[in-house]
């Protein structure tokens, strides 16, 4: 039995948490591998609908899983989160949820410089949630970031601290906001700690035990390739790498363990705040596909640019994210369109390109190539087999999978966890 590595094929918001629950079934443990806060899967459970943004999405079916050191850990979301959890009935333990105690802590001044950043910003602006995951990832790899094991090393901090306070002090005044209470954050650690240490683990050590067990481990990504650090729209991206390699580094496993690769696409094409998009459809077809796909960020609440399906970003996504398959949602969204648009190249100063530049200033400049289908009007919401889906809707599909390169081997037809066709079964590689 393969393990699987779920990421975002697009800009993220693409329904992963729903895969991953679906997943999750047939998975042993789930873990994620990178990221924070700053991402929001929805799980809709019969009448029921799990807002999470930190943790893994195997916490509702009671699946163990796992906080990645790969993670930046607010410990303050953390506790409102799985207390909102708890208040929906859904436990986390100690035995259910373990943390990597090599994770990097968000702390409150990381939530005020990605804020104090944003704002000075002007037309700079990067569209952050200002929840403090970048300054959390900038000390990480400036190595004077304080992690989840330094908890229990409280009174060994100061010359962390020092660091930090160097760092941070002088870009506090640049701003004309004063120091760092060091006093104060140290009491405020105090109090979290308590609740953060139990959970605390050599993660690590865990999922290599597991995977010599032959267990199965589900990966689970956060974002989308297209907001890789490295590899997506930069600067508009997010601050860690979200490519499926990412999930070796960030869990603490080898590369060799990662398995069968799925990527999750919308049938469409969304983004959430600023930076390119070719295919954005600033019209009134732009806002049927938001208001019919209730386009809204978990986490932000922020209305997502709605456009036509770029087969040129999601077969970039597939190369470099090393997706194995595509999982495609919210094709019922496409329900009743006379006509339906994909974008197959580009064209930049009267040449075509059959990629997307890596510039800023180009990326502004492209113009999408459409092929355009004939539209379905049957519904194909709640189908679970290919025989239930209209004849045009099964040939966009197979267009989509020539475009990009990459079989489509799940499609997802509502929010419901069993509204699922599966074409072919990751854990089965």
């Amino acid at each position: 039995m393969a393990n699987v590595a779920v990421i975002g094929a697009q800009w993220g918001d693409e329904g992963k948490g729903k895969i991953v629950d679906w997943l999750a079934e047939r998975a042993d443990m789930v873990v994620r591998f990178q990221g924070g806060h700053n991402a929001g899967h929805t799980l809709v459970v019969g009448e029921n609908v799990y807002k999470l943004s930190l943790l893994p999405s195997g916490i509702v079916r009671g699946t163990p899983s796992f906080i990645g050191n790969g993670v930046v850990l607010d410990p303050w979301a953390l506790k409102d989160e799985i207390a909102r959890l708890g208040a929906q009935g859904v436990t986390a333990t100690p035995e259910t949820l373990r943390i990597a105690d090599t994770c990097a802590l968000i702390l409150p001044f990381h939530r005020d410089l990605d804020g104090l950043r944003e704002d000075a910003s002007g037309a700079g602006k990067i569209g952050t949630t200002r929840r403090g995951i970048g300054p959390a990832y900038e000390d990480k790899v400036g190595r004077r970031a304080i992690r989840v094991c330094d908890l229990a090393h409280l009174d060994d901090l100061g010359p962390q601290l020092d660091r930090l306070t160097a760092h941070h002090d002088a870009l506090r005044a640049g701003f004309g906001e004063p120091p760092i209470d060091r006093a104060r954050l140290i009491a405020e650690l105090r109090e979290i700690a308590g609740f953060v240490l139990p959970f605390a683990k050599p993660v690590w050590r865990d999922l290599n035990a597991a995977r010599s067990a032959g267990k199965r481990i589900l990966f689970e990504g956060a974002q989308g390739v297209l907001l890789d650090v490295d590899h997506g729209t930069y600067p508009f991206v997010t601050s860690s790498n979200t490519i499926a390699g990412a999930a070796a580094g960030g869990s603490g496993l080898g590369p060799s363990a990662v398995g069968f690769v799925l990527g999750i696409a919308k049938a469409y094409t969304t983004r959430v705040g600023s930076g390119p998009f070719p295919t954005e459809l600033e019209n009134e077809t732009g806002e049927r596909l938001g208001v019919r796909g209730h386009e809204f960020g978990t986490v932000t609440g922020r209305k997502r640019r709605c456009g036509w399906f770029d087969a040129v970003l999601v077969r970039q996504a597939a190369a470099v994210g090393g997706i194995t398959g595509i999982a495609l949602t919210k094709i019922d969204v496409l329900d009743g369109f006379e006509a339906v648009s994909i974008c197959t190249g580009y064209k930049l100063r009267g040449e075509t390109l059959d990629y997307f530049p890596a510039h800023a200033a180009d990326q502004a400049l492209v113009e999408p190539i459409y092929e355009t289908m004939e539209g379905w009007q049957e519904t194909t919401a709640g189908a679970r087999s290919w025989a239930d889906l209209p004849a045009q809707a099964i040939k966009y599909i197979r267009r989509i999978e020539e475009l990009i390169r990459c079989p489509v081997t799940l499609v997802s037809t509502s929010p419901q966890r069993a509204d699922t066709i599966l074409v072919r079964d990751p854990f089965s590689d």
